[in-house]
């Protein structure tokens, strides 16, 4: 179960030549790939591009009519070695992951591809996560695209652009026998818009023709001598070919008056940001009616010497607008201006900032800076700026972050993680602090409060490997935490399998949550549910078993902390040898509610009993610890001030979010807390059964109510 549904929306992707496709960027990028003739399409999902995964995945139906393979890769690496089959075949071929982590991952099987070359067409699409928003290390795709030879994309945020750049890259591709990246940015993968369709074209070459007539190149092998010539081939002949390419079709693109005093280069990318920061200065309208010339590039890499000598000519000043660092084109900039001649300055991380999110603010204020140094009478007469300070420095702002409490992100209303890490702080408590291998995934919040768990992590599915220096220990054992997500990434051979080969003495947590959750819930293969083009239902447990493990245990139901709790005291405690190693399964409590939800819906409407659970804190038991927030940090659990004036301290309450999970009163009670929680059961369309047993339940309710009031009347007349 993704995270939402698009099969709705791909019945688009069947629209023809001359239609009007109209939708999310990810569909366009979908459609772009059918239009080019793509023959296969495999990748992992992450975001920004987790949705691309769910339309391929949603349009099998479509991608089997036009011949199209689509693969839901294991991981990264998986993916990138798909695109092995363009090496011999004129196929086209494209993959997808997330940024530089997916990109880390695949980075063996994408050297080997770009060493050898390709005879089809193959487009990596990268989901380039970078600044402000993103869940991972501050890197760019830009330096591996350098080190490897493969040529980056990265397009003006406009539907037609990209889709039009997607066949020309795969167009690129085959001119160059290079693989090509193109990079899509977060808010360019959820921009809305449209573009005028063209046909889907089947593949002219399927792959059962590949299969049929099978081919073999040992100069595409990456062996000596071959992958000497390699080098010497992408120097002289793939390289030119692509500049040539690039500057015969026109990829990169130009704006604005032909010349002036000054001119803005950028990536691609930064296109809407760099208009809408020219709009607030009054240099541009909404439409990119610049005044100023800017040179927008589309292919990043390589760069086009003579279209930036061309740019640059006559000019005074040029802004490198560069999202990330290090400052690769800006030092590219600077190369070919410098060898060429050329006396415009270079302005770049000298005026915008070195690294973080270039948001239209960030842009604004190091174009300001630019101007008013090189050009300040193309800005008019405008009067001193009040503050010039960037608006997350201003005394207002630094004011209101002391008032509003810090949020950090947190684990979803009752997600059944947070019994695990209740029951982990528990035995913190009764065996003393432990080092804990975080990993990649939902379960990373456990790093923050209230849980404040985990030592380090060091990437998908590396929990496991990540504790293997505390593999011999005579005093605590160390505990390695990952998801069902990362597991089936790699985690079963890098951590499990590598653990059991060396008699690992530590404590292996594995949490299945039935989906790959932190990705936007895509089946994977412990899946529980019935995928009717996937092969789900693969236990875990046997698959630990498989490569040797011996101590397993499983906790079915995480929410029951007290059982949760003692597992974890055995593994700990054990004498046996070898890695410990648990399952803990419940279902994903937002997935789960996507699920159940709708069916409840139609059950209610049908006129048929549905019962939901509800939680609730008696505030006249509470006594104001919190201790089972600190055990818990539900977000549906949160305090309440109460009326009474000899009651100072805050209540726990529980809002209307509630899922009814159980969690707050199963770790009050494993935690021998207090008493205070209790459940309610709403009934929708309840039978005379529960009508006859609510109402003898309020009389007896209210008849003790009033048996408790007359004693105290009676108290006071004594």
């Amino acid at each position: 179960m993704a995270e939402r549904s698009f099969a709705k929306e791909v019945e688009h992707l069947r629209l023809g030549d001359g239609d009007v496709f109209k939708g999310e960027a990810i569909l366009a990028i979908t459609k772009g790939l059918l239009q080019a003739g793509v023959s296969y399409v495999g990748g992992y999902q992450g975001s920004p591009i987790s949705h691309l995964m769910d339309v391929l995945s949603d349009a099998q139906d479509i991608l089997g009519e036009l011949g199209v393979n689509f693969q839901s890769s294991a991981n990264e690496s998986t993916a990138a070695a798909m695109l092995s089959a363009s090496v011999m075949y004129p196929l086209r071929g494209a993959v997808a992951w997330k940024s530089t982590v997916g990109t880390n991952v695949a980075s063996d099987a994408l050297a080997n591809l770009a060493s050898g070359g390709v005879t089809g067409g193959t487009l990596v699409i990268i989901g380039e996560d970078y600044g402000e928003g993103s869940s991972i290390m501050q890197e760019r795709t830009h330096a591996f695209a350098m080190k490897s030879q493969i040529w980056l994309v990265d397009p003006r945020p406009d539907h037609g652009q990209i889709v039009d750049l997607i066949e020309k890259s795969f167009e690129l591709s085959e001119a160059s026998n290079t693989p090509v990246m193109l990079e899509v940015r977060v808010r360019t993968c959820h921009m809305h818009g449209s573009f005028i369709a063209k046909d889907n074209v089947k593949p002219p070459f399927s792959i059962d023709d590949a299969l049929n007539n099978p081919k073999r190149d040992l100069g595409r092998i990456v062996l000596p001598p071959a992958a000497y010539e390699h080098e010497q081939e992408k120097i002289h002949h793939r390289l030119p070919a692509a500049i040539d390419f690039i500057r015969s079709n026109r990829l990169n693109e130009f704006f604005g008056p032909e010349t002036g005093k000054v001119g803005i280069m950028l990536q691609g990318g930064m296109y809407n940001n760099v208009i809408r920061a020219l709009q607030y200065l009054g240099l541009s309208d909404a439409y990119g009616n610049t005044q100023i010339p800017l040179y927008v590039m589309n292919v990043t890499y390589p760069v086009i010497d003579s279209e930036i000598e061309e740019f640059a000519k006559g000019k005074d000043a040029v802004l490198m607008v560069e999202e990330g660092q290090p400052e690769y084109l800006e030092q590219a900039l600077n190369t070919v201006l410098r060898r060429s001649g050329a006396s415009a300055t270079i302005y770049g991380k000298n005026v915008l900032p070195m690294g973080g999110d270039y948001s239209v603010e960030a842009i604004m204020h190091g174009l300001e800076a630019f101007l008013e140094e090189t050009d300040p009478h193309i800005m008019g007469n405008r009067p001193p700026r009040p503050d010039a300070t960037p608006v997350l420095a201003q005394p207002a702002v630094k004011k209101l972050k002391s008032v509003v409490p810090a949020r950090p992100p947190g684990l979803c209303t009752g997600c059944p993680e947070r019994p695990i890490f209740a029951a982990m702080k528990m035995i913190d408590q009764d065996l003393g602090e432990h080092h804990v291998s975080a990993d990649i995934g939902c379960h990373l919040f456990s790093i923050l409060p209230p849980f404040n768990i985990g030592n380090t992590t060091m990437g998908f599915g590396l929990g496991g490997a990540s504790a293997s220096a505390f593999s011999r220990s005579t005093g605590k054992r160390s505990i390695a935490v990952m998801g069902d997500g990362g597991f089936w990434h790699n985690g079963l051979t890098s951590g499990i399998g590598n653990a059991v080969y060396n008699k690992h003495d530590g404590v292996f947590l594995i949490v299945d949550n039935f989906y790959s959750s932190a990705t936007g819930g895509q089946d994977i293969l412990s899946s529980r549910a019935h995928n009717k083009s996937r092969k789900t239902n693969n236990p875990i447990e046997k698959a630990v078993r498989g490569v040797g493990a011996t101590w397993v245990r499983e906790v079915d139901r995480t929410y029951d902390v007290g059982k949760m709790k003692r597992v974890l005291h055995e593994a700990l405690t054990t004498k046996a040898e070898g890695p410990k190693i648990i399952i803990a399964s419940s279902e994903c409590m937002l997935n789960k509610q996507r699920r159940i939800r709708p069916i409840e819906a139609k059950a209610v409407k049908a006129g048929k009993r549905v019962v939901k659970q509800r939680f609730g804190v008696d505030e006249d038991v509470c006594t104001g610890d919190h201790a089972c927030i600190r055990l818990s940090g539900c977000p549906s659990l949160s305090v309440k001030q109460l009326d009474d004036p000899l009651r100072d301290d805050p209540v726990a309450a529980i809002d209307n979010s509630c899922v009814g999970c159980g969690n707050c009163g199963e770790v009050s009670e494993a935690a021998v807390l207090c008493p205070s929680f209790y459940r309610a059961d709403i009934i929708n369309n309840p039978t005379w059964w529960d009508r006859f047993k609510a109402k003898a339940a309020m009389g007896l309710i209210s008849s003790l109510q009033n048996r408790r009031e007359r004693r105290r009347i009676v108290v006071e007349a004594a």
